[in-house]
């Protein structure tokens, strides 16, 4: 006989098979011990009885000891997966030590063994979800035409916000890590029209907050010849494509996750609300009595009210152009507003996308990057691509980490990437 996978044994449902992974549970009794044993696809119980030739062993064997086992299965509906297999023969590849990680352990002790919590059943559902989710994200773009274009994780300052730059020394000169590729995908799509990327951003935001991560996963786009609503369209097709690919591959994880299968469903049988910064403002002081001067940026709680209103993922456009990026160009039919838009998740999960419009405007351009205090100097070759044959075109950015712990129904983002990066962590 050849391994198989504990998912294909549990599809077999009887006779002989061979299977390894690791010791998920044990429990010890004076004739027999029962083995919850987990690879990558599942878990399945085995016994094995007093009389086994590996009886001894068996008895030895702790919580993550990694075995090889052969036996008979058969239908058992008091076991965790409703099969059991008795085992014939129990090869041990290594004896661990007591595991560290007991129950009802802090959020903390987990991150700190993280290399180890890792392989539990919510991290494993978690990260083969982030997979689907990555998947899906390349067969949208794809299938609609897009190239998938790289760009430098090192730059020399251009970024969307200085104060949050990571800075690093580059043979003695200071560069920083990327907070984004757009302005590198505005050079590339003069030759390739609609490209996209998703790759690490880096952001030194002081923040401690369940969404903030410093190191997270961008999914990037960018066209020319597209404007703020085409772009918004392009954004809410992707984001049903993938909670659309995650029912179909995930819905065992998302089961494991106590994920309500029925409310990720709903999201795509309706179009998503779009309102303008200011319909927004309106809506929280009819709504929810909350009032925000005009020109405020929408912080975590004003979005969560919008979403409580709606139970739907909300488009806002036309924030304030002052306090946007300095890219982002002014609506023609409303000068103090910018021609962009954030998607706010409900449930709590605050923003997955930011996009725009590009500002083609050099003077514009200029004037607003030495009003935020940025060196001209850096951005010389963004400003060359106004000179050069420029045309409308607009981007957005998806952070995959929201976007996960959203899918999942996560109380916190740490948990939607395999090794969190934050303000306070960067190990293991």
């Amino acid at each position: 006989m050849n391994f198989i996978s504990i998912e294909k044994a549990l599809k077999k449902k009887t006779g002989s098979v061979l299977i390894r992974g690791w010791v998920y549970r044990e429990r010890k009794l004076s004739d027999k011990v029962f083995l919850v044993i987990r690879d990558s696809s599942d878990i399945i119980q085995c016994i094995i009885t007093k009389d086994n030739t590996s009886w001894d062993n068996a008895n030895k064997i702790l919580i993550e000891s990694s075995v090889e086992i052969s036996g008979r299965i058969y239908k058992e509906r008091r076991a965790p997966t409703g099969y059991e297999i008795k085992i014939e023969k129990l090869n041990v590849i290594n004896f661990a030590e007591k595991f560290p990680i007991t129950k009802d352990q802090s959020p903390e002790f987990l991150l700190d063994n993280r290399h180890l919590w890792i392989r539990s059943r919510k991290m494993t559902a978690i990260l083969k979800i982030r997979s689907s989710v990555f998947g899906a994200i390349h067969e949208y773009f794809r299938k609609n035409g897009y190239y998938e274009f790289q760009s430098p994780s090192l730059t020399p300052g251009v970024a969307e916000e200085g104060p949050t730059l990571f800075k690093v020394d580059y043979f003695g000169k200071p560069v920083y890590l990327t907070q984004t590729w757009q302005l590198y995908a505005e050079a590339a799509i003069f030759a390739l029209e609609k490209i996209y990327c998703i790759a690490p951003s880096f952001r030194a935001e002081r923040s401690k907050t369940s969404r903030h991560l410093t190191e997270y996963w961008h999914a990037e786009v960018e066209a020319t010849w597209m404007n703020l609503n085409q772009l918004i369209d392009l954004g809410e097709g992707l984001i049903k494509h993938i909670i659309k690919t995650v029912l179909n591959k995930n819905k065992k994880e998302l089961e494991i996750l106590q994920r309500d299968i029925n409310l990720l469903n709903s999201y795509l049988k309706k179009k998503w609300i779009r309102i303008t910064y200011d319909e927004a403002l309106k809506l929280l002081k009819e709504r929810k009595n909350i009032k925000i001067d005009w020109g405020k940026d929408l912080r975590t709680i004003e979005e969560d009210q919008l979403g409580d209103i709606f139970d739907l993922p909300i488009f806002i456009t036309n924030y304030p152009k002052e306090i946007m990026a300095f890219y982002k160009s002014r609506d023609p039919n409303n000068p103090k507003t910018a021609k962009c838009f954030d998607l706010i998740a409900p449930d709590g999960y605050g923003e997955l996308i930011g996009g725009s419009e590009r500002d083609t405007d050099i003077e514009e351009l200029t004037k607003t990057l030495k009003n935020k205090g940025e060196n001209i100097n850096n951005y010389k070759f963004y400003l060359d691509l106004r000179r050069y044959g420029s045309v409308p075109h607009a981007g957005f950015g998806m952070g995959v980490e929201r976007v996960v712990a959203w899918i999942c129904g996560l109380e916190n983002i740490k948990d939607a990437i395999a090794f969190p990066r934050t303000m306070l962590r960067y190990s293991p």
